[in-house]
């Protein structure tokens, strides 16, 4: 796969949806309190409009209360500028989802196809990098769909690796995102892993673990609020940021990429 610059950061679409008041019944490894629909649905207002600050022309689909997670679209789907592949989440409750955000894809590509076989992927596990796509395995993430997707990837033109997600990380992004231009945000024990090779890495301070997931959208970083440490970091790699609230998004185990699918149709 040649390098492609600007393909893990530069985007002209994104998709999201409205977050439901079930959110509330979410998926989550720790309970600590339920998310509120009202305040996530502001926070996810915001969003938004941060990326549509950024250039996007953003999608916003509307509500599935019979889906909890159904907000975190990147996790059912993946899209490049050749098409998008419909994901197999690895959990039960987000059957189904894939299904229903079909017709939003077909929409936007002309080419939508099904990730082959029968295991599982979330999107939350895999990076896209300039000139490489990591797929993390995970308890979400199975082997059999990291390398059904990696074949598929491999049809596509891109390189792909699976790698070992560590122990304790939920999904591979929620411990490392990319910077663009060469540069990886991560956590330490993302970096110690030797994943990233001899990559530039800037470290997330160690107290603020979940800052690790941020996204590069166009000119800029965005961060979560909460994490001054990691935005100082970022900005002295040389990156502006926008900080965003995902207080409720937090309780349900989401982050900033989770919300979003992000792509460039130019």
């Amino acid at each position: 796969m040649p390098h492609r610059e600007g393909l893990s950061w530069r985007f002209t679409h994104a998709i999201t949806r409205v977050p439901a008041d079930s959110v509330a019944d979410g998926l989550r490894a720790v309970d600590t309190g339920n998310p509120s629909g009202e305040a996530f649905r502001a926070e996810h207002a915001a969003y938004v409009n941060a990326l549509k600050a950024a250039g996007l022309t953003v999608d916003v689909l509307p509500q599935l209360e019979g889906f909890p997670d159904s907000c975190f679209v990147e996790d059912p789907a993946f899209c490049l500028p050749e098409g998008a592949i419909l994901l197999r989440p690895g959990t039960a409750s987000r059957e189904g989802e894939a299904a229903e955000i079909r017709a939003a894809l077909e929409a936007r590509f002309d080419t939508v196809v099904e990730i082959p076989g029968d295991g599982h992927v979330d999107g939350g596990d895999v990076l896209t990098l300039d000139d490489e796509i990591l797929i993390g395995l995970s308890a979400r993430t199975d082997r059999r769909g990291a390398d059904a997707f990696a074949a598929l990837l491999a049809e596509w033109g891109y390189n792909a690796r699976v790698a070992e997600t560590p122990e304790g990380v939920l999904h591979f992004k929620t411990a490392c995102s990319t910077l663009g231009e060469g540069v990886i945000l991560a956590t330490n024990v993302m970096i110690d892993s030797g994943f990233f090779g001899d990559r530039k890495t800037v470290q997330v301070p160690e107290d603020e673990e979940y800052a690790a997931n941020v996204i590069r959208v166009n000119d800029v970083v965005l961060v979560p609020e909460g994490y001054p440490k990691t935005r100082d970091v970022v900005e002295a790699a040389g990156f502006k940021t926008v900080v965003l609230p995902t207080h409720e998004a937090r309780k349900v185990d989401g982050g900033l990429s989770c919300l979003s699918l992000r792509f460039s149709l130019d």
